[in-house]
């Protein structure tokens, strides 16, 4: 009986822990995410390093999204996964602190700006639906899965430097997607640990 509490009582804690541990790297997501759109809008990154940088952040959801596909998340996948966040994070303070600058004005910047943002709005309601309960650790892990598709998207769009109405009009596609996923499954019938 006493055994059988102390194995429940283990087993709701380490599901607390692995859905925080969950919350944490999809908030971090959404902060680096946002660092992007700062750095676009004050100039101090060009179209062509906020597009290097959405490839490394389509590295990490893909790290995510395979990480948490079984609903877990190992000490050891966290740790490679923040790893990867802090290469991100180096990276994206030495192309906003290098003598490259970018024009906030241009419409290839403009249009970045609005897919980066609206990227990191997406990964904010992620986060939210993780910490609210409305979403599993498996349901997110398929949502970063999608977040890497807008991701790539938009760092093909940026890769020559200019993004054109073409190419935002395809990222705005995979993001109208992915949004659509996003609020299916924070309004199913799956909570967190399900």
């Amino acid at each position: 009986q006493r055994t059988l509490l102390v194995l429940v009582t283990g087993l709701l804690f380490s599901t607390g822990a692995l859905a925080q541990n969950a919350a944490s790297e999809t908030q971090r997501d959404t902060n680096q995410q946002n660092r992007v759109e700062q750095g676009l809008k004050s100039g101090q990154l060009t179209t062509r390093e906020a597009g290097t940088l959405e490839r490394d952040e389509q590295r990490i959801d893909r790290t995510q999204a395979r990480d948490m596909k079984d609903g877990t998340l190992t000490t050891q996948e966290k740790a490679q996964i923040q790893r990867e966040q802090n290469h991100a994070s180096r990276q994206i303070y030495q192309d906003k602190h290098n003598a490259a600058t970018g024009n906030p004005d241009s419409r290839s910047s403009q249009r970045m700006q609005a897919d980066v943002q609206r990227n990191a709005n997406q990964q904010a309601r992620i986060n939210q639906g993780i910490r609210s309960g409305q979403l599993s650790n498996h349901e997110a892990g398929a949502l970063e899965r999608g977040q890497a598709h807008a991701d790539r998207s938009e760092a093909n769009a940026a890769r020559n430097g200019r993004v054109g109405a073409r190419e935002q009009a395809r990222t705005q596609g995979k993001e109208n997607h992915q949004s659509d996923r996003v609020y299916r499954k924070k309004h199913d019938d799956t909570t967190r640990g399900g």
